[in-house]
C-alpha cells in the first residue's frame, strides 16, 4: 500500500510502498477514506516535538472497517469509523478514574501496538505509527478501543476532521470549560481548532464571544462560526480591548488556541476574577508559562485540555448527529483537498498561516 512516510525529522514525507500486517488480538484494520492534515502533524515534521522514526504519520482520520482481529466484537467489517488518536487500554490509572483521553498506556506506547510491535514495514525495516493509527496511508492498523464506530450516512471526509481538531476545540468549551449558556467568552487563535472553540460556544450559548487573531481573514472566518467581537491583535495587546468588551473585568472563559507562552499569558490576563483560561494549544515542551500571582488570589483558574477531554465513543457521535443536523460546521473547515502524492503541497499550504484544515482522499 501506499503511505507517507517520515524517514528524517526536518525533512519531507516520503510516499512510499509499504507492508501491512493483518490485525491481531484486539486491534482492527480500517481502509482510510479521508485524512486531515494538522498541526500537530507538522510540529513531528519540523522537530518541535520528537518522532519514534521511521513513522508512517498522520492521526486524524476517518474510513471503513476492513478486518477485525480476535475478540474484536463491536466492530465488523464495513462499518464507518472515526480513528482516535489516543485509544484508551481501559486499565491504566488515568483510564480507571475516567479520564481515558489521557490514557498512558496509549501516550507512552503510541509508536507501537500493546504488544509493543508494529504492523508496518517497509522491506525489513520496521515502521512506527503515529499515535497507534497512521492515517496518512491506505490502510491503517490500530487498536479496536480508538476505532469510532458512526452513522453511514455520514459524509467521511467531514468525519475526518472530528477525530482530532473538531473534538479537541468543541470538547473543550463542553467537557473542559463546561462553558454556561449567557457567559462571555475569548478565544486566542482563530485557526481549524480555534474555530471550533468559537463554534463550540456558540453552540452553548454564550452570548460574547471574543475572537483573537493577527490575520484578518481568520476574524471574518471566526465571525461565521459564532463570534460576536473580532480584535486584530497585530496592533497591540488585546487584553484592554476583551477587558473593555467585558464590563472592565474580563470574560468568564478564556481559551489559547495558538500554543505560544506569551499567548497563555494574555489568555489568563484576560478573565476575571474566578475566570476559567483554558491552554488548548500545544507549547514546545520546554516552555514555561509566566502568570500574575495576583491573579491567583483573585481565583482565577488556569487549566489545561488535552485531546478536548474525549469520551470518544460518545462525544464522537454526537459531534456526527450535530453535523447531520445542520448544527456544527464542518464544511466551512475545508481550504482544500490533495491526493496522498500531493501531501507535503498540504503541508507547504498549512505553514502560509491561511488555511484552516485540508484534507487527503484516498
Amino acid at each position: 500500500m501506499k503511505a507517507a512516510v517520515l524517514y528524517e525529522q526536518r525533512k519531507p514525507l516520503v510516499v512510499d510502498d509499504v507492508e501491512i500486517e493483518d490485525p491481531k488480538a484486539g486491534e482492527v484494520m480500517v481502509k482510510m477514506v479521508a485524512a486531515g492534515v494538522c498541526h500537530s502533524d507538522l510540529h513531528f515534521i519540523n522537530g518541535m516535538w520528537p518522532a519514534a522514526v521511521p513513522m508512517v504519520m498522520g492521526h486524524e482520520g476517518a474510513g471503513i472497517v476492513e478486518k477485525v482481529g480476535p475478540g474484536v466484537t463491536a466492530l465488523a467489517p464495513g462499518d464507518h469509523v472515526i480513528t482516535a488518536w489516543v485509544s484508551p487500554c481501559g486499565a491504566c490509572l488515568t483510564c480507571m478514574i475516567g479520564k481515558p483521553y489521557l490514557c498512558m498506556t496509549a501516550l507512552l506506547q503510541g509508536a507501537t501496538m500493546w504488544d509493543g510491535t508494529t504492523r508496518l514495514k517497509k522491506g525489513s525495516q520496521q515502521l512506527n505509527h503515529q499515535n497507534q493509527v497512521s492515517t496518512f496511508a491506505e490502510f491503517a492498523v490500530l487498536p479496536a478501543s480508538g476505532a469510532v464506530k458512526i452513522r453511514p450516512d455520514m459524509p467521511l471526509d467531514r468525519a475526518a476532521l472530528i477525530g482530532c481538531g473538531v473534538m479537541t476545540g468543541v470538547g473543550a468549551v463542553f467537557n473542559t470549560a463546561k462553558v454556561t449558556p449567557g457567559s462571555s467568552v475569548v478565544v486566542f487563535g482563530c485557526g481549524g481548532v480555534g474555530l471550533n472553540v468559537i463554534q463550540g460556544a456558540a453552540l452553548a450559548n454564550a452570548t460574547t464571544i471574543i475572537a483573537v487573531d493577527t490575520l484578518d481573514s481568520k476574524l471574518e472566518l471566526a465571525k461565521q462560526f459564532g463570534a460576536t467581537h473580532v480584535i486584530n491583535s497585530s496592533a497591540g495587546d488585546p487584553v484592554p480591548q476583551v477587558l473593555a468588551l467585558c464590563g472592565g473585568l474580563g470574560a468568564e472563559f478564556g481559551f489559547e488556541v495558538v500554543g505560544k507562552p506569551s499567548v497563555v499569558t494574555q489568555t489568563f490576563e484576560a478573565i476575571r476574577p474566578t475566570g476559567l483560561a483554558v491552554m488548548v494549544g500545544m507549547p514546545p515542551a520546554a516552555s514555561n508559562v509566566v502568570i500574575s500571582t495576583l491573579g491567583l488570589f483573585l481565583n482565577k483558574t488556569l487549566t489545561g485540555s488535552f485531546y478536548g477531554e474525549a469520551r470518544i465513543h460518545i462525544d464522537m457521535p454526537m459531534l456526527v448527529d450535530l453535523y447531520m443536523a445542520g448544527k456544527l460546521k464542518l464544511d466551512q473547515l475545508i481550504s482544500g483537498t490533495y491526493p496522498l502524492e500531493k501531501i507535503n503541497d498540504a503541508f507547504d499550504a498549512l505553514k502560509t498561516g491561511q488555511v484552516m484544515r485540508s484534507i487527503i482522499t484516498f
